[in-house]
């Protein structure tokens, strides 16, 4: 019997829950003995020059190694994230310029961290002013530029054709500006790096998404060839996204290793943290849906500006996949997509769970709940109407992205069913009917997302090597941060050779340890990172049998391995039989393969989501009541890893909804800097999920899997969203921006209330 499919505990949390996880922060490596602590002294104006830098009596305080600016340290700008312009690169430290509020001026080295700060808050930074550009669309006038000489503050564009006649056939048109708000990835680990040089090699330890591009990256930097650059990923407290790419501060560190003649290391702090990693989203969004009084969509616009921060990083392209996956689940003739990024004296925004896609939901789904309310139909019957049928050929939709595989409708019907739909409307009618304080509100999401693209040939190495003693060692290129690689990776292997879970070790994110790597992220580790462990364990057996065939006098083409019991015998033959150990011997004393997998296709989980809220209307308090998930990732490998990846995802969507948002006043000043201001949901805001099965496997990969790190942050968010404004429909509301707080939804029924019709709530 087949291990793939059961619920295997995880294999390494006996490690976490007894030894500990070991981050940065806990590394004894001796080859950071006597490492000084890096401490940064950071803007603290959104927009301005810097005249002058007062390191004051930094310098001679106790314990203090060194203070850095970019001067002292000799360090270019950072390379251009193309297309972007030239003219938009970031400095590791700024040197004339501040453009957000966080951006790193000075590194103080000293003995330790309690020094290091002391010392930082001596050194005064003389900033003359600039006017800040916080609002998206404000920049989009380019009246305030943050880099002159590119001429615009628009640093990618992703046009469409004009089509004045797109709508022209249509009976109704409903149009809809909104925000899909700046969120920050919250780690419960923050940034971190260490870095030493060694007999003239780099040694950096960080917590990263990608060990191997971080290992590039700094090669190019320092000029060295990537053999003489060692980067670590030891336990990564979470990454979400924001810990794919590369930061300033990381550059810095091996600088200031070189600089003291000795190891450094940071670790950023909370505060320091939610202002200057990655945030997320951050894009504003007009929506024009059109069609016909009977219910079908007959076009639709989305037009978007994307916040990319002070600098282009991953964030600046992501309305690419925004446009990719603009038509969701619907089969609408004609789709238009006009979206751009622009720069803002905001910190950057970087890939965030979803990552381009949670916007493409919200926007179509919001959008379907306007059309909805517009023509007097119930929104599920509007989504039905228009959804495309189910399909096990590629679809390809108006925008040009083709699906693998779906049955949308197949997802729908699953969870309105597991919800008990018409028994929730007329709960609905009788709170309505009863003028009851505490309304109740039901939302809906259909969606579609893509993983592992956005096109054909992302890849992925594994290695796989086995000793005389049967015990395993895969190597694989995908880092993990929490989602489990240790113990789906060895159930592929454990399936494929035959051999305990207990003789398997995984190793990742170690540039040394493994000879090449992509990382993780895009949900894309099973289905690319695990195809490749599973081809390369195919590979292993193919050379066990040709040396059991030695062994056992026969064709390697008659020999077949006895996965149950770990041995190799001549097929029909049961009566002779090597085990794995002497196949290994026979080898030498080690037996191995690898392989790097190249992907033929990305996949498109899919899946339906159902929200049920409480909102009392003299508070505007929201309570959510009910969540119910049909998020279909294919064939599951592990049921159990699977339903903490939708746990996961589905707390961050609904945080979206209700109540996380990075907030700035005009003058760029971050105002969510720490957990009591920025308003991370905890279990206690959460129901127990409801969480409907569904498989349909993808015919791209040899495991049919899918995706589904981030179903639950793209399907959860428009579902409680559309509740919350549900609940107060008949009150005249017609949209409340996210997150629904109570402030909103009490200003949005206050305003329907005074003016008698409807409502639309602005930020």
């Amino acid at each position: 019997m087949s291990i793939l499919g059961t619920r295997v505990l995880r294999t390494e949390d006996p490690a976490f829950l007894t030894r500990g996880a070991r981050y940065v922060a806990d590394l004894d490596d001796p080859r950071l003995d006597g490492a000084a602590t890096v401490v940064f002294v950071r803007s603290q104006v959104a927009h301005g020059r810097i005249e002058s830098i007062d390191k004051g009596d930094a310098e001679s305080m106790p314990g203090v190694v060194a203070v850095a600016t970019a001067a002292d340290l000799a360090m270019d700008l950072l390379p251009a994230n193309r297309p972007a312009p030239n003219t938009m690169r970031q400095p590791v430290l700024a040197t004339d310029v501040v453009r957000f509020v966080g951006e790193p001026v000075v590194a103080v080295l000293a003995e330790t961290e309690a020094q290091a700060v002391d010392a930082a808050e001596q050194i005064w930074v003389d900033v003359e002013p600039f006017t800040p550009v916080v609002d998206v669309r404000q920049a989009a006038d380019d009246e305030v530029l943050l880099f002159p000489d590119a001429g615009t503050n628009v640093a990618v564009e992703f046009p469409a054709e004009e089509d004045d006649e797109l709508f022209e056939d249509c009976d109704v048109v409903v149009r809809q500006e909104m925000m899909n708000q700046r969120l920050a990835g919250c780690p419960l680990e923050g940034r971190a790096g260490a870095a030493s040089w060694v007999d003239g090699r780099l040694v950096t330890f960080l917590s990263t998404q990608a060990a191997h591009a971080a290992r590039d990256r700094l090669a190019q930097w320092y000029e060295l060839d990537p053999a003489d650059v060692h980067v670590v990923a030891p336990d990564v407290g979470g990454g979400f996204g924001p810990k794919i790419g590369m930061y300033a501060e990381y550059y810095v560190l091996g600088a200031l290793a070189r600089l003291a003649g000795r190891p450094v290391r940071w670790v950023e702090r909370r505060t320091e943290n939610m202002l200057a990693m990655g945030h997320g989203r951050a894009q504003a969004q007009t929506i024009e849906i059109g069609g016909t009084r009977d219910g079908r969509v007959l076009a639709y616009r989305l037009t978007g500006i994307q916040d990319a921060g002070a600098y282009p990083m991953v964030g600046a392209y992501l309305p690419s996949f925004t446009a990719m996956m603009a038509p969701g689940v619907y089969d609408i003739a004609r789709v238009v997509t006009d979206l751009r990024s622009v720069v803002t004296t905001t910190a950057p925004t970087v890939a965030y769970r979803g990552a381009g896609r949670p916007e493409a939901t919200e926007a179509i789904e919001r959008g379907m709940d306007l059309f909805a309310a517009e023509i007097g139909m119930d929104p599920v019957d509007v989504r039905r109407r228009n959804l495309i049928p189910p399909f096990d050929e590629p679809y390809t939709t108006a925008v040009g992205s083709t699906y693998d595989v779906g049955d949308f409708e197949g997802a729908l019907d699953r969870v309105l069913e597991a919800a008990g739909y018409d028994e929730l409307r007329a709960e609905q009618a009788r709170r309505r009917a009863d003028g009851a304080v505490v309304q109740l509100g039901i939302g809906v999401s259909i969606y579609v997302e893509i993983t592992a693209g956005p096109r054909a040939g992302q890849q992925e190495f594994a290695e796989i090597v086995m000793d005389e003693r049967g015990e395993v060692t895969v190597f694989t290129g995908s880092s993990a941060h929490g989602q489990g690689h240790a113990t789906s990776f060895s159930m592929l292997v454990s399936d494929a050779l035959g051999v305990p879970m207990d003789d398997i070790t995984v190793v990742h994110g170690d540039t040394d340890a493994v000879e090449k790597g992509v990382g993780t992220y895009a949900s894309r580790s099973l289905q690319v990172g695990g195809t490749a462990v599973l081809r390369t364990a195919d590979a292993l057996v193919v050379r066990a049998r040709e040396l059991a065939a030695d062994r056992l006098e026969a064709d390697p083409a008659d020999i077949v391995l006895d996965q149950g019991a770990g041995v190799f015998h001549v097929a029909g033959s049961r009566s002779v039989s090597v085990g794995w150990t002497d196949v290994v011997v026979e080898a030498g004393g080690s037996l191995g393969e690898s392989l790097s997998h190249r992907t033929t296709a990305p996949t498109f989980p899919f899946g339906a989501h159902v929200a049920v809220v409480d909102v009392d209307t003299e508070t505007g308090k929201v309570e959510l009541r009910r969540i119910i998930t049909c998020d279909d990732a294919g064939r599951m490998l592990n049921p159990l890893l699977v339903e903490g990846q939708r746990h996961g995802g589905i707390a961050q969507g609904v945080a979206q909804a209700l109540c996380e948002e990075m907030l700035y006043d005009e003058d760029g000043n971050p105002q969510t800097t720490n957990f009591a201001d920025y308003t991370v949901i905890s279990a206690a805001e959460l129901p127990p999920y409801e969480l409907v099965p569904m498989e349909t496997a993808t015919p791209v990969n040899p495991l049919g899997a899918k995706g589904v790190g981030e179903s639950g942050t793209i399907g959860a968010t428009p579902a409680v969203h559309s509740a919350v404004i549900d609940a107060l429909a008949h009150l005249g509301v017609r949209h409340v921006e996210m997150p629904t707080t109570p402030q909103r939804v009490w200003d949005a029924i206050r305003a329907a209330r005074s003016s008698g019709g409807a409502s639309e709530e602005s930020p």
